[in-house]
């Protein structure tokens, strides 16, 4: 409409909007508004406690970072098992702290006895070498979560001489191909590194215009801006749950130079991988 011959003036327009929409964006935030907000922001606050000192309990803090020269990372059910199977015991590795979150799709604890199933986030050091840190992460990180995560995590270690490797799983169905992802050979591995990674990758390079998300991304991205040496190892896979083949088509890394030296008695992998799965499908029988 116009006021005046020349001057336009745009009507504002509710199509497409409801009335309870537009009454919902107009409305002013109340104190209560303000109070529940505040709430539920400090209860989707992240708490990282690390047990470095004499297990004494310690939340993190960027004050007296500690040194790590090797930091994996693994993200989601199948990668963690993965670690579980072909790299941690209990004899070379022991328990430094576990990750406290709330959100929409899971919450966590500060236990460390945790099944395959569970959603947990735990964080192991070798003890021949404590600079030598590893993480399994099998619970969802929110989007408005993970730059905490990042901030807790990374802050409290030294960036110089720093290496990170992570670990994670995709659907085959995200990955974007000219050819159909039916005649794909699912599960299959692709690479992501920061342009400060040097060493040789065990796995073809991701192509364009294919992304990575959620926190995988945000590590890989996080290691870029601080340049830290970074290589994201995604696994494509059809299966949704654990399962045998998705997790041994991580097995290829294990001749990567910095998971090599890590890599416990195969016959015992066999085994703790065989009672992982076990363990997963008594968890899930709703006749048991």
């Amino acid at each position: 409409m116009a006021t005046y011959f020349g001057e336009v003036v745009v009507a504002p327009s509710r199509a497409g909007v409801d009335d309870e929409e537009w009454a919902e964006e107009t409305r002013e935030e109340t104190p209560e508004d303000r109070e529940i907000r505040r709430e539920l922001e400090k209860k989707r606050e992240i708490d990282v406690l690390w047990t470095l000192k004499s297990g004494a309990s310690l939340e993190s803090s960027a004050d007296q970072p500690f040194v790590c020269s090797k930091f994996i990372v693994a993200i989601g059910h199948n990668a963690a098992a993965f670690l579980s199977s072909f790299i941690l015991d209990s004899v070379c590795w022991e328990v430094v702290g576990v990750v406290k979150l709330w959100n929409e799709w899971c919450r966590t604890s500060n236990t460390t006895n945790v099944l395959p199933t569970d959603s947990f986030c735990l964080f192991y050091r070798l003890i021949s070498d404590p600079t030598v840190l590893l993480c399994q992460c099998s619970c969802y990180v929110a989007e408005d979560q993970q730059f905490q995560w990042l901030e807790k995590v990374f802050g409290c270690m030294q960036k110089e001489g720093l290496q990170v490797t992570i670990l994670s799983t995709c659907p085959v169905a995200d990955y974007k191909t000219q050819e159909s992802t039916l005649t794909l050979p699912a599960p299959f591995l692709k690479a992501l590194k920061t342009k400060e990674f040097k060493e040789q990758i065990c796995c073809p390079l991701l192509e364009q215009p294919n992304i990575v998300r959620d926190l995988p991304a945000a590590v890989l991205s996080y290691c870029q801006v601080w340049q830290i040496p970074a290589v994201l190892y995604q696994c494509y896979t059809d299966g949704i749950k654990l399962d045998t083949v998705t997790i041994e088509a991580f097995k290829p890394l294990l001749s990567c130079e910095i998971l090599n030296s890590l890599v416990k008695d195969v016959s015992e992998s066999t085994k703790i991988l065989k009672k992982l799965l076990t363990t997963n499908e008594i968890h899930n029988n709703i006749y048991i």
